[in-house]
């Protein structure tokens, strides 16, 4: 034989050697080298599959169950992990089913030799030789007791020591071991007998479960209890001898009682659990969830709308979301899943509903960012139309000229109309898009009446959206699994808006304050917060926050049937509070501190701008953005030229020689026909010297309030309809005059109420004032 190297030459000398010395030895290794060459031929041509499926199960952040499911051949197989495995449970485990399970590779051929000769000898199975393994290899891929059925089991189990390991092997027979029914797994057996996961048993516990898996059917749980006790003590005593536990855990075992009974599965977050089981093929699903919180509220959750259940309110979801993790901590999809007559299992958290006024604290962020608004500057709460769409209030008043901060704190209307038109509202949905907000990023076109609840959102949407203000700003959408670090955070708004609006929501002087509800710190939680009424009173929201907690809820039917007593104020804000005080009672949580880059500033009462000293007497503070906020000067007044009685004005060149100068104050048109409509009292200007050749022909004409120009009016033929002529005019004027398609309508007063018949197609309508100046617009109408 020709050799490469020396080292060949070496190592053929050394065997030559053994087998010359040992033969037997060397014939033994020859035939183990057979064997494990075809052992490992059958293992590649027959290779080990193991394919067993699972119930899904879904844990909280502590690793708690909050639900599980059947498995798909309708088992309940929970998957034991590793570390649930007690070492008290694998030492009783394998002291009972295979003592030398550590010593063997699946096969103990002293016990299959000691098996063999029982059987021969009494000419029946008498004792068995299953090896932990073998059991195993037999659970995975159950057949009839034959002898060739053992080989093949045997065969497995070796495949089992090859590629697993021991604890790994342990680990199988512990998630297949039968326990009557269709339990299986001592998973399983301890969450639905004992209400507890294997770590946790008792020693008493665990001796149950070691000794059922041989008799499931005899020793039963929750019927042969008194069996089951007796067989129990006397394992246990046996167990005592080997030192698995100690001498004081026996003592306490063999008198602790045996009440088992089969009991549910965990259910708590069923909303949840589905929407992750459905989408996530993991054996255990870890959430976020804390189990205790998720008990609490689910509880105070049902029990709140049975109060309203009487009254056709029959359905809540509630979202909280932990501000300093960005977790979502507990999940309510509804006030009870298992009511199905109300479509309990229909997910409140993501059914898209309208928002109602829940956008507008995001809007006044926005628009404080762009020097559009500060809390304390003035806006307009009259009739106006917006291209053709009047919106009103939720009372269906209009407060004349109130601040931003009022605005937001009373949840009124047409200010944020026109905060929004000046924004812009495709601006306005791209920043809701980067929100995540789908539904509107879905919708073709949205209007102004998008902040009013023209659009659909979600709670979930909602609740995430309000994070980004005890977040100074930052949006970072809140997870439901550990370890799920995807999402970074997006700037929406600045620090000094989130505060801005924090800094509003948090007052406790507002309309929305629950009615009976104590505005005292003992019974209200220390937190910021809005509510929200969709039209039809089919949506009722209130969502708030503070440093440590953010929590949306939505109260209504998933119907979609309105209710005259459902409004965010009355019925969502309550179930608000109780949630806050039983997660975050008396929080500690610090009060946001100004951040920098805000400052304050004196302004005027009247407009919310720098104030002029000539006339500016009151004055208040107010927040404003250096560079950014507004720095023109209040106008509130005017000086205007009159005679010694202050019955007419003139301009300088139409004043004799006696005008004197007085100060008047400068209200928009839009607040003058306010006033005059309302019949309010207000400071007039007196009217212009009708001899003026000059003032006429400048000042402001009037502004055409209806019809919008460059609309389509839809009229029916049969109905022959008339359409409304109306528009705001300077103080100065008494008188306008009304013309269509350039023929001469009628001559009124400005507040008086002018119809007119259209004609079909394109028509042009003319107001002109008593001093010359005139507006026009076009409409375009179209016959039914």
């Amino acid at each position: 034989m020709l050799y490469e190297n020396p080292y060949q030459k070496r190592v053929h000398a050394q065997l030559k050697k053994i087998h010359k010395k040992f033969p037997i030895l060397w014939q033994i290794f020859r035939y183990f080298f057979l064997f494990f060459a075809f052992f490992r031929c059958l293992d590649l041509f027959f290779p080990l599959q193991i394919d067993v499926p699972y119930s899904p199960i879904v844990v909280d952040k502590k690793g708690a169950i909050l639900h599980s499911f059947l498995t798909t051949d309708d088992k309940w197989r929970m998957y034991t992990t590793l570390p649930e495995i007690s070492p008290q449970l694998s030492a009783a485990i394998i002291y009972k089913e295979d003592k030398y399970f550590y010593y063997h590779w699946g096969i103990n051929p002293i016990a299959l030799v000691r098996a063999a000769m029982n059987n021969l000898l009494q000419q029946k199975r008498t004792s068995g030789a299953s090896t932990i393994t073998m059991q195993v290899a037999r659970l995975l891929d159950p057949k009839a007791r034959t002898y060739w059925h053992k080989l093949v089991e045997m065969f497995r189990a070796l495949q089992l020591e090859w590629h697993y390991s021991k604890a790994e092997i342990l680990q199988h027979y512990l998630n297949l071991v039968p326990y009557g029914g269709n339990i299986e797994g001592i998973k399983s057996a301890a969450v639905l007998f004992f209400g507890k996961t294997p770590e946790q048993l008792s020693p008493a516990e665990i001796a149950t479960l070691a000794i059922i898996p041989n008799r499931p059917t005899s020793l039963a749980l929750g019927k042969n209890n008194d069996k089951n006790k007796q067989e129990r003590n006397r394992w246990l005593q046996t167990f005592a001898d080997s030192g698995i536990f100690s001498e004081q855990s026996i003592a306490e075992a063999m008198t602790e009682p045996l009440n088992a009974e089969r009991q549910s599965v965990p259910r708590m977050a069923p909303h949840l659990s589905l929407r992750l089981q459905r989408h996530y093929a993991d054996k255990i699903i870890h959430t976020t969830i804390d189990a205790n919180q998720q008990r609490k509220i689910e509880q105070i959750t049902y029990n709140y709308m049975q109060r309203y259940y009487a009254q056709r309110i029959h359905n809540a979801a509630v979202l909280v979301i932990d501000n300093r993790t960005h977790e979502i901590v507990a999940y309510v999809g509804s006030a009870d899943f298992a009511n199905i007559e109300d479509g309990g299992q229909v997910d409140g958290i993501r059914a898209v509903r309208s928002p109602g006024s829940t956008l507008k604290p995001l809007l006044t962020a926005l628009a404080f960012d762009e020097g559009l608004i500060t809390p304390q500057q003035k806006m307009l709460d009259v009739p106006m139309s917006f291209s053709g769409y009047s919106p009103l209030n939720y009372d269906r008043t209009f407060n004349g000229r109130i601040s931003c901060e009022y605005a937001l704190s009373h949840s009124l209307n047409l200010p944020f109309v026109g905060l929004l038109e000046q924004y812009g509202t495709s601006k306005f949905v791209e920043n809701l898009v980067q929100l995540h907000c789908q539904e509107i990023k879905k919708a073709p076109k949205l209007g102004l009446s998008l902040i009013l609840g023209g659009c659909g959102t979600t709670l979930e949407e909602l609740t995430n959206l309000y994070s980004i203000f005890p977040n100074e700003g930052q949006f970072i959408p809140a997870h439901y699994l550990v370890n799920d670090t995807l999402n970074s955070p997006q700037t929406i708004c600045s620090p000094s808006a989130a505060y801005i609006v924090t800094d509003i929501l948090d007052e406790l002087t507002r309309p929305d304050l629950p009615t009976g509800v104590e505005a005292s710190s003992i019974n209200l939680p220390r937190i910021a917060w809005k509510t929200g009424t969709s039209y039809g009173r089919k949506d009722a929201w209130s969502i708030g926050y503070n440093k440590n907690y953010t929590i949306g809820v939505w109260v209504g039917n998933f119907s979609g049937e309105g209710n005259q007593n459902l409004t965010g104020t009355n019925v969502a804000t309550p179930l608000l509070f109780e949630v806050f005080n039983t997660i975050d009672y008396r929080s500690k949580a610090a009060k946001a501190t100004m951040p920098a880059g805000l400052e304050r500033r004196w302004v005027c009462s009247e407009t919310g701008l720098p104030p002029d000293p000539r006339f500016c007497t009151n004055k208040i503070m107010d927040y404003y953005l250096p560079t950014i906020s507004t720095n023109s000067i209040c106008e509130h007044r005017k000086q205007v030229l009159v005679n010694t009685t202050e019955t007419m004005s003139y301009c300088t060149a139409c004043a004799p020689a006696d005008a004197v100068m007085r100060w008047y104050n400068n209200l928009p048109p839009e607040l003058i026909a306010f006033y005059e409509q309302e019949k309010m009292p207000y400071q007039k200007i007196p009217p212009h010297n009708p001899q003026c050749e000059r003032y006429f022909t400048t000042g402001t004409p009037p502004r055409i309030l209806h019809p919008t120009h460059q609309l389509k009016y839809l009229i029916d033929r049969k109905d022959n309809e008339e359409l409304l002529l109306r528009c705001a005019v300077s103080p100065e004027v008494a008188k306008v005059f009304w013309y269509v398609n350039d023929a001469f309508v009628a001559a009124a007063t400005p507040k008086e109420r002018v119809f007119f018949v259209p004609k079909v197609g394109n028509n042009k309508i003319t107001c002109v004032d008593d001093k010359g100046r005139q507006q026009t617009i076009y409409i375009d109408v179209v016959f039914l």
